[in-house]
């Protein structure tokens, strides 16, 4: 078969614009040596011959030998590295291994530039219309003589954050620079948005790259057109750029984009620091209790699915950030399923799996604790499986072990849910499927994934701060997290991508089946509360609403502000945000919406209040319910060992 005939061939495929990020980081590094390299013509072991080059004339022998270490510096790390992946390359060619790296997936390449379309005529007409009213603005403005910090001086057509510095204002050449990039940027997804001739995915999917290809090219992100790093390189005499460097090559290294200070969390200790028992262990997940805070608790225990995609502690954060903290004081008894990330051992790990899990989890807490049933939580993609699970329960009449289902920002209807699936079609299927010969894949490639859904926030920003202005790491618990990434049982996740994602199956009553029970998600009668997140870009809101059209049982849906984590992890004492509450039995969202009462602060109240309705019976916070108290056999203490697994 020809090429472009082949699976994933062709502009079609959207793995085909993510190239590898060593292009551009080593461009990046490259610019960083050569930079201050070429600043001087030549010199020797004493600096006595270095010549100015570019830089400003007067500069005393004390600043010539600073600039002189700055770049011997740079050329020295560089060379090291470089060195360095040459011999890790011939090793793994050696062992068969792949050479493809998992930063591969944090840039856009510029092949987007052959899916670019040209428009129409009229449309172009208006471009360079407007390119020469720029022109005009700009330098108008310049003649004049009024600068960035003049009150009366007229606004630049167009803003945006990334360019708030006045540097990018007070020179012609780079707020002529930043204006065209912003036009340039614009006209192109206009242009797409208004293409003839393609399917509405392929269209959402051109628009999808077409925006990221823009914020990858936007001229803040590159040493030798932003402005306010070249001022910060003259003011560091080049020491941002060996931070930056540094920055870069560890990066590389571990083939993850670094977000925080990696030093500043330590899981037990202030993070995930819950106090708790690790009560049952299978080789997929670790079941944790949590210790009392309260004389007495419900009754009903809670069980809560984090997803696998990501550690357990997003809900056990910093202790005022903890979900789990802030529930185990409001008396509940708290049990999390902490998943294992995944390895070769896994490989035949299937959806039935992990529905297996959560039941097994519901049966052990209703007997470890001698109870009839449990609350659970499912979030996001545990939520789906929670959905599942409880069909499957309904199926075999045993849904009454379960009293309700809360779900975060979980989806069972994926015909709306969002950017996610331009990266769903066969070709891309397929490509998944060689970067996991080992049968699961590496996490780093999903968490670059849901970075290029937010490029601008999570990858070009930091290629600024870090690599360009060389500034130090912050200490961001929840970006922490973020980057503490779980390997996925590759059949898993392919299934999941193709039966749920692309074909939609998990909506077609008994089209999927599970441990040999058909689901049908209309049978599910249980007592559900649904969070969604107005900005979530995950999991959209509108998609999640859809579950409201399945189920058969009481639902309340709640609408969050924020998105797929700050919309959830939001403590009622850091007085953020703000929730909606409407008619969950509308007809549409945009119904519920329109008639929805706003509330400021957070939604956990509001959840408390409806789990009380379900049962408010306490009893004693004593036997069992303190874990690893006299007589109650425990294997460790939270948060478990398959968290800290890697």
């Amino acid at each position: 078969m020809a090429d472009k005939d082949k699976p994933g061939a062709g502009a079609d495929n959207i793995f085909e614009t993510l190239a590898p990020i060593t292009d551009f980081l080593g461009m990046q590094g490259k610019a960083m040596q050569d930079f201050l390299g070429q600043a001087f013509a030549s010199s020797d072991a004493s600096g006595a011959s270095i010549q100015s080059g570019s830089f400003p004339k007067g500069m005393d022998a004390g600043e010539i030998a600073d600039w002189a270490k700055a770049s011997g510096e740079l050329q020295q790390m560089w060379l090291e590295f470089v060195t360095g992946q040459a011999q890790k390359a011939a090793e793994n060619s050696t062992k068969g291994k792949s050479l493809i790296d998992p930063a591969q997936w944090l840039v856009i390449s510029q092949s987007m530039m052959k899916q670019l379309p040209t428009g129409p005529i009229e449309a172009q007409t208006r471009l360079a219309q407007e390119s020469m009213a720029l022109w005009k603005g700009v330098f108008d403005r310049f003649v004049t003589g009024q600068t960035a910090s003049d009150a009366d001086a007229p606004a630049l057509p167009r803003s945006d954050r990334r360019f708030a510095d006045p540097a990018w204002r007070e020179h012609p050449a780079f707020a002529l620079l930043h204006q065209n990039y912003l036009m340039l940027a614009e006209y192109f997804r206009e242009a797409a948005a208004s293409m003839d001739g393609l399917d509405s995915e392929k269209k959402k999917q051109l628009q999808f790259a077409i925006s990221a290809l823009s914020e990858a090219m936007s001229p803040d992100n590159f040493l030798l057109t932003n402005p306010v790093v070249m001022k910060r390189t003259v003011e560091t005499r080049g020491q941002n750029l060996v931070r930056g460097m540094r920055h870069l090559i560890n990066d590389l290294k571990r083939g993850q984009l670094t977000h925080t200070d990696p030093d500043a969390f330590k899981l037990g200790e202030n993070l995930a620091a819950s106090p708790g028992k690790v009560v049952h262990e299978t080789p997929l997940f670790q079941l944790l209790q949590y210790s009392p805070s309260t004389s007495d608790v419900y009754e009903v225990p809670l069980v809560i699915f984090p997803p696998w995609i990501n550690r357990f502690y997003i809900l056990d954060l910093t202790p005022k950030k903890s979900f789990i903290k802030w529930a185990v004081d409001q008396g509940i008894t708290v049990f999390v399923v902490s998943w294992k990330s995944a390895d070769e051992s896994m490989k035949d790990v299937v959806w039935d799996d992990y529905i297996r899990a959560q039941i097994e989890a519901i049966d052990c807490v209703r007997a470890r604790l001698k109870v009839p049933q449990v609350h659970t939580i499912g979030y996001c993609v545990a939520g789906t499986t929670l959905a599942a699970t409880l069909a499957v329960l309904a199926r075999r009449g045993e849904d009454h072990k379960v009293k309700s289902a809360t779900f975060f920002t979980a989806q069972v209807d994926f015909e709306r849910s969002g950017d996610l699936k331009h990266f769903i079609d066969d070709g891309q299927l397929e490509l998944i499927s060689q970067l996991s010969p080992e049968g699961y894949l590496d996490g780093r490639y999903l968490a670059a994934t849901f970075n290029a859904l937010r490029g601008k926030d999570l990858i070009w920003n930091y290629v600024v701060n870090n690599y360009l202005l060389g500034e130090d790491y912050p200490a961001f618990d929840l970006l922490h997290w973020n980057g503490d990434v779980t390997n996925l049982p590759a059949k898993w996740h392919n299934d999941y991508l193709r039966d749920l994602y692309r074909d939609n199956k998990l909506v077609v009553p008994d089209a999927l089946s599970a441990d040999g029970t058909p689901i049908d998600l209309t049978r599910v009668t249980t007592p559900s509360y649904v969070q969604a997140g107005r900005e979530d870009h995950i999991a959209p809101a509108e998609s999640v609403w859809r579950i409201t059209d399945h189920f058969a049982g009481p639902v309340d849906f709640l609408l969050a502000g924020s998105g797929h984590i700050a919309g959830v992890v939001n403590p009622p004492a850091a007085n953020k945000y703000q929730y909606w509450v409407g008619d969950s039995k509308a007809a549409s969202l945009k119904e519920y919406i329109a008639g929805a009462e706003e509330h400021p602060g957070s939604w956990w109240p509001h959840w408390l209040a409806w789990l009380e309705r379900q049962s408010d019976t306490r009893v004693p916070a004593s036997g069992k319910r303190k874990p690893g108290g006299k007589g109650d056999t425990v294997l460790g203490d939270a948060p478990g060992s398959y968290v800290k697994t890697r």
